[in-house]
């Protein structure tokens, strides 16, 4: 006999307050907190939240750093010339870019919002009724990707230089599986079975992502019928454009990189200080979790590394970590700077402490360093999911509400970091873009279709029964806001691409124009969004 199925399970500590009434009983660590005043929790819940999002920015630079040493790696091919019988060596890319972006950078940056998602659903398991953190987090995350972080990349180049889409076949495949990700969500949501989700629904919406790839590999590989026949520019032969390291005598275990003399380019790392003088760039130490390494260290290090070199690298992480100010912050003359940076840095320290424990990015070719840093992320995203949830319980305030501005804009922040540093380390704007567009697909394919597909298939076999959408016509309201406001942002990079022959970069106004402008589209999607689920509107 199937099991009564629940109408509403509140996991640990029941959320009672979710209307505003009455006194929130639960508490994030303390039974205590509950004698405090609802404006003092609601304060220092919010804190914590904006620690963690520092937490997530942190770790990002390291998984960054982490996943291109997995996507550079090359295997050594061995060929006979047929007509000389001699053997002909070369060496070729393990992973196709375009796969790369798709999988490793656009999967990874979302991570965040897919272990929040399945948190919610795992905790709501049993439950006729989906969470609602999950959804609502991960469409408000597809609005911050497009808008925000679209505008942040277009003002990140130097003034005047372009930087557009080498392969405009395979950006308008994403394109195309991104906008279809969104019309299929608004479909099983008011179409075909309205304000439920059944298990083949969920199951479809997974199986499209597999679907994504190979569309997307076809059109890289050019395959007949299944691209577009449209020219594509030559991409770098490097994923992102070498580092020249250079050990000084004053600080050897300080990595500096030197700038393309030929180009003049500012090829850097976001969480770098430019030496103006020397034309160097100084990495910091525990900036952001900075890896520490000597310039007689190979820039990869696999099995044939001593493993006490490995263990002389891992250790320095953790002296970096605990280091509060560099050489370079020490020169300084300003007082207030100084004082200013050394408290930020102490700011950073439990984080850049603990994610010393990531194996250096040199182990296995990066592959150790991109999954320990994608369970740091699952884990700060299990404590944002806890603080969002107290959050809701003291101030009333609609879960959906929270979810399309706070977290996913907190949750974002991986993307948002990844693009930018694609964008000024990439000489075209293949990945910073692919990484926005995929980033979206990779939501619903994966963010929404996997928790929802775990929660189906329980209440399937257990009750015989879909999985109810609250707020279902908030979210496919949402989606509508988000559609409509899209095709704008998409319109403007076609003309930008148009007029000034590139969608990134240009001359220093134009860029800041058109970054107000999807500023002002993601204003208009939040706020719509939120007066809907609100009941205002």
């Amino acid at each position: 006999m199937a099991s009564f199925p629940r109408e509403n399970v509140e996991s640990g500590q029941a959320i009672s307050n979710i209307s505003g009434t009455g006194k929130c009983e639960s508490y994030f660590i303390f039974r205590n907190e509950t004698s405090l005043g609802d404006a003092f929790r609601i304060f220092l819940y919010f804190m914590g939240l904006a620690y963690c999002f520092i937490g997530l920015s942190a770790i990002t630079a390291r998984f960054f750093r982490s996943m291109e040493n997995v996507v550079k790696h090359s295997r050594k091919v061995v060929e006979i010339d047929p007509h000389t019988n001699t053997e002909i060596i070369r060496y070729e890319k393990v992973w196709n870019f375009t796969i790369a972006d798709i999988s490793l950078l656009a999967f990874g940056t979302s991570f965040p919002q897919i272990s929040l998602a399945t948190i919610d659903a795992i905790r709501n398991i049993g439950n006729l009724y989906a969470g609602g953190l999950g959804p609502g987090t991960l469409v408000g995350s597809a609005a911050f990707d497009l808008f925000p972080i679209h505008a942040v990349c277009v003002v990140v180049p130097k003034a005047g230089e372009l930087k557009k889409i080498s392969d405009i076949g395979v950006w308008l495949v994403e394109l195309a599986w991104s906008f279809w990700a969104y019309i299929w969500l608004y479909i099983i949501l008011e179409v075909w079975t309205p304000n439920v989700i059944t298990l083949w629904e969920a199951l479809l919406t997974v199986l499209q992502y597999g679907l994504l790839l190979t569309h997307a590999y076809a059109q890289d590989k050019r395959w007949p019928y299944l691209s577009l026949p449209l020219a594509r520019t030559e991409r770098p032969e490097e994923w992102v454009p070498p580092e020249i390291a250079i050990c000084r005598q004053d600080n050897p275990c300080r990595e500096e990189f030197q700038a393309h003399e030929n180009e003049q380019r500012s090829i850097v790392d976001i969480f770098s200080i430019h030496d103006k003088d020397e034309r160097v760039y100084h990495e910091v130490p525990g900036h952001d979790v900075a890896e520490s390494s000597c310039s007689n260290i190979p820039e990869e290090m696999d099995g044939k590394a001593d493993h006490r070199h490995v263990l002389k690298i891992w250790k320095q992480q953790f002296v970096d970590a605990l280091s509060l100010e560099t050489l370079e912050s020490k020169r300084r003359n300003n007082v207030y700077l100084r004082l200013a940076r050394l408290c930020w840095q102490l700011l950073l320290a439990p984080w850049r402490l603990l994610f010393a424990f990531v194996p250096p990015y040199y182990i296995a070719h990066g592959w150790l360093a991109f999954i320990c840093s994608l369970v740091f992320i699952s884990g700060i995203a299990y404590i944002v999911t806890k603080l969002t949830d107290l959050i809701s319980c003291v101030s009333g305030i609609n879960p959906y509400v929270i979810a399309f501005t706070a977290l996913a804009s907190g949750t974002s922040w991986p993307d948002l970091v990844a693009s930018k540093i694609a964008a000024e380390r990439q000489t075209t704007a293949d990945s910073a873009i692919a990484n926005i567009t995929c980033s979206n697909s990779v939501n619903i394919y994966v963010g929404i279709g996997v928790p929802w597909l775990m929660s189906t298939t329980y209440n399937f076999i257990a009750y015989r029964e879909p999985l109810k959408i609250k707020d279902a016509a908030g979210l496919s309201f949402s989606l509508l806001v988000f559609f409509s406001t899209s095709v704008a942002c998409i319109a403007v990079l076609v003309f930008r691409r148009l007029t000034l022959g590139a969608e990134l970069g240009g001359p220093r106004f134009w860029a800041w124009i058109t970054c107000i402008f999807f500023m002002l589209l993601w204003l208009i999607f939040v706020v719509m969004s939120s007066l809907k689920v609100s009941d205002i509107i």
